[in-house]
């Protein structure tokens, strides 16, 4: 009995670390795979995202071209292409055209720069120092550049750098789309994947997940890019209406840092800017649109996410907003998706324990 039951147990420990082993060596398959992986992933998640974003309107394009979706695929691509070029290559015309009289004017030694508006030094914290700064480029542009070389030099490594991201940002974008284009033309293929998957993680609920994945992201979309474009159109008519130069560029580079969340650090400048240019009474007036405009997004952002979602808003609004403050935009999406999963396991493990109760 004794050696019977002696080896059961070498039996099971044998099971046991066989098991083990094989976990181990699952874990181990599975970091290196996401370590090979690891540059591509967020080119291959925002891909997905923009696929799963855009799928609704595909498939009008789709049935408009006959069910031919390979076509629709390669159109809808080009289309978000164009959506993402014309408004760079517009910016860097713009940016082109007010650089090249100022490059010009420098080759000659024929630079000039104005001198400060009257009454801008009794602006509240930034108004003697801007003042100052102000009137020594107007009257010695070569002094002003001496006095603040050690500032530009200090700001130099910033510049070059943030203007890397950016341009690693679009070429990212420019190649999710390709892949979302590539997921599109295979969208049926793409969604059997994904409900087996759902189906293997989350078992008789796996539709009920899967559906609500696909909401999540679009609720997302919609409720950041929506209200980034919102505000972008208030904050054109407001550069616009004051006459800010370049105001294409204005308008442009607000729409990328309402993206990113942080519109109100380029209506910051623009407001203090037209004080420069205008009188006081119109001056106060675009502060005040500059603030409606800022502030309108916490309006409009808990009325626009959650929409479709068989989840709370407060839980996609959470889940977006805490997802980018610790991942970045990416997090926006991630962020919502994880909490509303989450919620809706919760709720699923609390009403398994009530009927179990």
């Amino acid at each position: 009995m004794t050696a019977e039951r002696l080896t059961k147990d070498k039996v099971q420990v044998n099971q046991a670390l066989e098991s083990s082993i094989q976990i181990g060596l699952a874990a181990l398959l599975v970091i290196g795979c996401l370590l090979i992986l690891r540059p591509f992933i967020p080119l291959i998640v925002w891909g997905i995202i923009i696929a799963i974003a855009s799928y609704p309107t595909f498939l009008k394009l789709q049935k408009l071209l006959k069910g031919r979706g390979g076509l629709a695929a390669i159109l809808w691509t080009l289309l978000l292409l164009a959506v993402l070029i014309l408004p760079l290559v517009l910016l860097a015309q713009s940016l082109v055209q007010g650089v090249q009289p100022l490059a010009a004017q420098l080759r000659n030694g024929k630079l000039m720069i104005p001198p400060p508006p009257s009454g801008i030094e009794h602006w509240p914290i930034v108004g003697a120092p801007l003042a100052n700064a102000w009137s020594l480029a107007s009257t010695n542009f070569t002094a002003a550049l001496t006095k603040f070389a050690p500032q530009i030099k200090g700001a130099l490594p910033g510049i070059l750098s943030a203007s890397a991201g950016i341009g690693f940002t679009v070429l990212q974008f420019f190649l999710s789309i390709l892949l979302s284009g590539v997921l599109l033309a295979n969208a049926r293929a793409a969604a059997e994947v994904t409900r087996s998957l759902a189906n293997r993680l989350f078992g008789d609920h796996g539709p009920e997940f899967q559906q609500l994945v696909g909401a999540t992201i679009r609720s997302v979309t919609f409720g950041i890019l929506g209200v980034a474009l919102i505000q972008s159109a208030l904050a054109a008519i407001g550069f616009l209406a004051m006459g800010l130069p370049g105001a294409s560029v204005w308008i442009a580079v607000f729409l990328f840092a309402a993206v990113l969340q942080l519109g109100g650090l380029v209506l910051i400048p623009a407001a203090i800017y037209g004080f420069a240019i205008a009188s006081t009474t119109k001056a106060v007036i675009f502060m005040v649109w500059c603030i409606f405009v800022g502030v309108i997004d916490n309006v409009l952002k808990p009325l626009l996410l959650g929409r479709g979602v068989a989840v709370p808003t407060v839980v996609v609004f959470l889940g977006a907003i805490g997802g980018f403050i610790a991942m970045g935009i990416i997090g926006l999406f991630v962020g919502a998706i994880v909490l509303s999963v989450g919620y809706k396991l919760f709720l699923a493990w609390v009403e398994g324990e009530a009927s179990t109760g």
